[in-house]
Parts: structure tokens; sequence; C-alpha cells
């Protein structure tokens, strides 16, 4: 005698659970462009390599004689899996069933899935769809009772979710409608995705805010457009595949967990590999804009450069990119918008950028042309001081190696702050070096007025005083007090910076990172 029937009856709600909401449900979300969560995870996951964890839990069904009608799976699916060989922890909203709402969930298994990351030290990609388990109008009737939000135990998931982003890598895909708890689930991630015409995040979707007095579509209120210029995901793109490749190129960055430390790959790039650009890049004319990314570009290795959250915080360029294999955070400034200065929202982008360095124990290349901090109206309307403070705060709490490039404007308090306060950071100035408290331009008329206004040719006075204040300028003179310590080649940036990479390997140390403080 054997076990088999019990496996025979175990094969049999296997089937029934992997039929998810059923085909009429399947084709609905196929026609709507949109894979199902199981053809997600292995699309994400290295194949074969998925090990589902509760796969036959839901909603079952019993004739009168107690044998199995039905059963409509939780609509909560996750397990392991690995990613470049690597294990993680997946979990995925199954939209067929119930549309992802409270009505079809199994708490505990979107909670064990947290518990799990964080216990094995795994990164975990939350696949989100609906409103990740969120409530339903329809669940108050279903369960008898209203749901006090919270309540005794009712926020432990998510303070697992939120938690975990201080122990592993988080990412999030929002790849449909994402409303509520979902919505937080895919804020709370190290990087969060989402596609172009099949996708859109919001607290509330359309139905509950028209229902207000507006009249807004789900594009209206939060596609990709809306969501990556507010920050509120990092980045948007065609298709669920290239989601997916995303996710897999940008956990090759990271550690496991902070008790570990990011790989190094082997690099075929020349760490001395010389660009003749480098030297005309910068235009002389100081009034005119140039390609900050065609600079990562060049001095990274060919083709490492990730770049993170490109339409949120423009003047600012945050991305992961290698130097002779080893894995660095990059941040630049962008001329293209507002000639570099940060804005509020770039602060906020700093802050989340340079946490993300601390917590993963990824060294920092600055690649600065920043004239300050945004000026004007707007400026003072969006509070650019407090949250440059912030920013500020943030950058001189890291423990990370730091290595700053100053390519050309460093100037007022956001300038000051280009490597952290009290510690050794590398700083290198290029040729186009150009620095002060503030730049010349509109200070030389008020600081000289009257010497420009009582001499014969006015004009020519102003002149005068401008060559005379740029010649004492000169990034030479500065060096000459060592205010700044090297002024190099710029075609010994690449380098420079992987021997700034090699010297901080070893000072790379695992351990869950401190609190850091904030104003």
């Amino acid at each position: 005698m054997t076990w088999q029937p019990e496996l025979d009856e175990l094969r049999r709600r296997e089937e029934m659970a992997r039929r998810m909401g059923g085909a009429d449900k399947v084709k609905r979300q196929h026609d709507g462009g949109r894979l199902t969560v199981r053809e997600r995870i292995d699309g994400v996951l290295d194949t074969g390599s998925f090990h589902e964890v509760g796969a036959i839990a839901g909603k079952a069904q019993y004739d009168a004689e107690g044998n199995l009608v039905e059963l409509v799976p939780s609509n909560c699916v996750f397990g392991r899996g690995k990613i470049d060989g690597r294990p993680v922890v997946v979990v995925g909203d199954d939209f067929t069933v119930r549309g992802g709402s409270a009505d079809a969930t199994i708490k505990a298994k979107p909670i064990m899935a947290e518990l799990m990351a964080a216990e094995f030290r795994l990164p975990i990609i939350r696949i989100i769809e609906g409103s990740g388990g969120g409530g339903s109008v329809k669940t108050i009737e279903t369960t008898g009772r209203a749901n006090l939000p919270g309540g005794v135990g009712g926020g432990e998931g998510f303070f697992l979710a939120t938690d975990n982003m201080s122990q592993v890598p988080v990412v999030g895909l929002g790849l449909g409608s994402v409303a509520g708890l979902g919505a937080a689930r895919l804020a709370a991630t190290h990087y969060s995705i989402m596609t172009k015409e099949t996708s859109a995040m919001f607290v509330a979707g359309p139905p509950v805010v028209n229902a207000l007095g507006h009249n807004v579509t789900k594009r209206e209120l939060g596609g990709w457009e809306i969501q990556t210029k507010a920050g509120g995901v990092d980045d948007a793109v065609d298709t669920e595949e290239e989601a997916f490749e995303r996710v897999r190129r940008f956990l090759s960055y990271l550690p496991s967990s902070v008790h570990g430390v990011p790989p190094v790959e082997p690099s075929a790039d020349p760490v001395d590999r010389r660009d003749e650009k480098l030297m005309s890049v910068i235009p002389r004319d100081r009034r005119k804009v140039y390609k900050m990314r065609t600079i990562i570009d060049t001095v990274v290795d060919q083709g490492s450069f990730f770049e993170m959250g490109r339409h949120f915080g423009r003047s600012v360029i945050t991305g992961l990119a290698r130097l002779g294999g080893h894995p660095v955070a990059i941040m630049a400034s962008d001329p293209y918008h507002y000639a570099g200065a940060w804005t509020a929202d770039a602060c906020q982008k700093v802050v989340r950028f340079v946490d993300l360095a601390e917590t993963f124990h990824l060294p920092v290349v600055y690649l600065m042309d920043c004239p300050g901090f945004l000026i004007g109206v707007e400026a003072e309307r969006t509070a650019v001081i407090r949250h440059g403070v912030r920013a500020m705060a943030a950058m001189n709490q890291t423990t990370v190696p730091w290595c700053t490039i100053v390519v050309r404007n460093s100037f007022g308090v956001a300038g000051a702050v280009h490597t952290p306060a009290g510690r050794l950071a590398l700083r290198y100035a290029w040729l186009s070096g150009w620095w002060g408290s503030l730049p010349l331009e509109g200070g030389i008329e008020a600081a000289y007025r009257a010497d420009i206004e009582g001499a014969e040719d006015p004009k020519a006075k102003l002149r005068e005083i401008e060559d005379r204040l740029n010649k004492l300028r000169s990034p030479f003179r500065t060096a000459e007090t060592f205010q700044v310590e090297e002024i190099v080649d710029p075609r010994d940036t690449r380098r420079l910076l992987c021997e700034f990479a090699q010297l901080a390997e070893p000072l790379r140390t695992p351990g869950r990172p401190r609190m850091l403080p904030r104003p």
C-alpha cells in the first residue's frame, strides 16, 4: 500500500491552482496586454528555478460526500527562485482572482514572503496589480463587518514591507492598475518600475476620485508620465519583458542583503582607457550646456551605467555603474535642467539615492556641476532650502567611500556639500572648474556700483573688473592653498575613478547600517 491516492489529490489541487481565476479571466488578462502572475514570475526568474510556497491555499468547495469540487486559489503567489544564480524571494498578485482584492487574500502568504526575505537575507521582488491584497467595498458584505485599518496585527504586513528596506534589496513592479495598499507596497521599494500603456498607480482609483467631483481617467490620474515625474515610481518601460530585464540588472549591482557586499565582476574595459573628447566636452562659454550622460558613459565601464529616476528631480542624474568591475553609485549634475541647480525634487532624489548607497555599501562618485540651490519664487514655494538641508544631512551622514569630480560649477550652499563633512573624501577638479561663494554674474554691478557708475565708460569698467576677478578665480589660485587637492587632465578621469573603486574595495563593510537622523 502506498500514498499514491494522496499524491494524486495533491497534484489535482495543484492543477486547479495553476488555472488561477479560470480560462475566461486569463483570457481577459491577455486581451488587456498583460501577463498572468505565473508568466511574470517565470519571466523574471532563471528558467525552472521557482519553488512555490502555499500553492494550494485558497477557497475550496466540496460535494455532499466531502469530495473536492473546485479550488479557487489565493490571489497571492509566492516562493523562492534565482536570478543569475542568486536566490531571491518573489511575491505576486493574481489579478485573475477577484482583481487582487481582500476577498480572495490569505494574509499570511505575503507576510511570510516578507519574513522569508528578512530571515534568509534575500532580495524580494513584488509583482503588484490591483490593491495588492487591500480592501474592497464588497468585503464588508462578505465578512459581515467593517475592517478597522491596521487594527490588532493588521499593520504587521506593511511594517515588514517597509522594514525590509533596511535589510534587503526591495524591488516593485506595477504591472496593472495599482491602488491603495498595492500602491504603498510599490512605493516602499529601492527600485520601482511600471509599464507605460497597461499600468497606473494611485492612492485611490478614478471611481473614488471622480465621486468627489473630478473627471479623470486612469492615465490622467496615475499614468507613468504622472508617477515618474512626481517620483512615485522610478522608471517606466514599454513591455513587461523590459521590466523583468531591468529588475534583473538592478539587482546585479547589489548584495543580497546588508550583511554582504555588492559583487565585483570581471571587466574587459581597460582601467586606463583615455578618451580625447573629454578635453572638449565642456564649452569654454559657461552659458552653454553639455551632455553629462556622455561623460558618465565615457568614464564608467562601457555599457554599465544603469540610470534610476530619470524623469524626477532632473537637475541631478542618479544611477549604478561599474568601474573596473566594481559596483558604484553615480550621482551627477545635469546642466540641461536648471543649469544643474538643486530643486526641491532634486534634493529628495539625492536623499533617497545616497541612502541606497549607504544601505548597500556602494562607494559614491559625484560628477559635479552645481551653481547652487534653485532661486526664485518657485524655489521658495517648494521650500527648496528645507529639502536642501535634508539632502546635505544625508550626504554628510554617509560612511561609504566618496569621490567627487568638480566638472565645472560649485557655488553657494548646495555647492559646498559636494563631499561628506568631517572625513576623507577624494576630490579632483577638471581644468574647467569654476567656483566661489556666488557667481560673479549679477554680483559685480552691486559690489562695484560706485566704480562702474563713476567711470567714463561704465561698460569698459565692468569688463575690466570682470577680467580682474576672473583671473583671481582661477582654479590654480585655489590649488595654491590646497583648498582643492588636485586639478587633473579630464582624460585621466576613468583611471582615477577606477583607482578609487579599487581603494574602496576593502572598506566595504557588511552589516546593518545605523539609522540616519534627518532634520
